[in-house]
């Protein structure tokens, strides 16, 4: 009976030992998880495509502002993009941010964003300019419009997009590769608002009338209407901004030679694109991420964009800088951007097709 008895008072303490050391096991992760917490409270991982001063500027604001250590991954779109998918729910990123709403969607179709609710975001930024299952934010707008050559056309003969595929501009227009993504976005809003036979007819149309073989970048198009290959260009307003307020004479000079059309402006209105921040599907410091955001789209944030970048802002309180004054208010295309990333494959499909170089 002694030996049972002694046989249950040691079951008992074993037990106890093990419940004592269960429960300071428990405290010591729980411990370790506020831990944690308060880390993360602490960093933000931002993956970008972007490379601009002015993030570089507005990390560190939102550094001090907020004690929120900002960490900044930069690659491609699409190395970004595969690097998600590769990490998969151990990735360390918190916020994804490209140049293109297309990019975005397809990040989007890939299952590497998540939906975030921000009445700040909802109030800074209108509908079309982000998704509408709030799975991103445009932070910065820019127009692809018509320049053309002061001295040699009349902007009332090309107020249309559909006009650079008229016969009247037959060997004047320079224009980038199909391969640039603001042409693929530009091709797929035309797709958007009409269909893929009047998107095919417009690009075979426009490689016809092309000046010369599409090379460089925007900036180069501008170019190239100083140096007199052509006397019509399409480029991003904020390239042509950029190239008003040089320090180089020669690209004031070459930008001095054009003036803008806002196309479309009796219809639907000037395509738009947009730079677009987003929260990742995985992302460790969710809140920070948000907060980022947020701050992204502040009064405060939108001008230093436009002031160091020359891109429009996603606000519509904000007041233009000069250069942008200059040019005059304009009607937009308000198609939500998500149409750009759900019709880019067709777009690439049909400047294959019409051999857009």
């Amino acid at each position: 009976m002694n030996r049972i008895f002694a046989s249950i008072i040691l079951l008992f303490i074993s037990l106890s030992f093990f419940a004592c050391n269960d429960k300071k096991k428990e405290n010591t992760e729980t411990t370790s998880d506020s831990t944690a917490i308060v880390e993360e409270s602490k960093e933000i991982n931002i993956y970008s495509q972007r490379h601009y001063e002015s993030d570089k500027n507005l990390f560190a604001e939102f550094e001090k502002q907020t004690g929120i250590k900002v960490n900044v991954v930069k690659a491609s779109a699409d190395e970004l993009i595969n690097k998600l998918e590769m990490e998969g729910q151990n990735s360390p990123a918190d916020v994804l941010i490209t140049v293109d709403a297309g990019r975005l969607h397809r990040a989007k179709s890939k299952g590497l964003l998540q939906p975030i609710e921000s009445n700040i975001l909802f109030e800074n930024i209108p509908a079309h300019l982000r998704d509408a299952e709030n799975q991103w934010f445009g932070i910065t707008k820019r127009a692809r419009v018509i320049v053309y050559d002061k001295e040699k056309e009349k902007p009332e003969n090309f107020a249309t997009y559909e006009s650079l595929a008229d016969a009247k501009a037959k060997g004047k227009l320079l224009i980038r590769s199909s391969e640039n993504v603001y042409n693929q976005s530009l091709m797929a809003s035309i797709i958007a608002n009409s269909d893929e036979e009047t998107a095919r007819k417009w690009a075979t149309n426009i490689v016809e009338n092309m000046a010369r073989k599409p090379k460089g970048g925007d900036r180069d198009q501008i170019k190239g209407i100083a140096a007199g290959e052509g006397t019509l260009a399409v480029t991003n307003t904020y390239y042509l901004a950029q190239m008003l307020n040089d320090t180089d004479e020669e690209n004031v000079k070459a930008a001095q030679k054009v003036a803008v059309i806002f196309p479309n402006q009796d219809g639907r209105g000037t395509h738009i694109n947009i730079s677009g921040a987003a929260v990742t599907k995985h992302s460790p410091n969710k809140e920070n991420a948000i907060k980022l955001i947020e701050f992204l789209t502040s009064k405060e944030s939108q001008e230093v964009y436009m002031n160091q970048e020359m891109e429009y802002p996603v606000r519509t309180d904000i007041e233009m800088i000069q250069t942008l004054k200059n040019w005059g208010t304009f009607k937009e295309d308000t198609l939500n951007l998500s149409k750009l990333g759900e019709n880019q494959e067709k777009a690439v499909i049909i400047f294959d097709e019409v051999k857009w170089k």
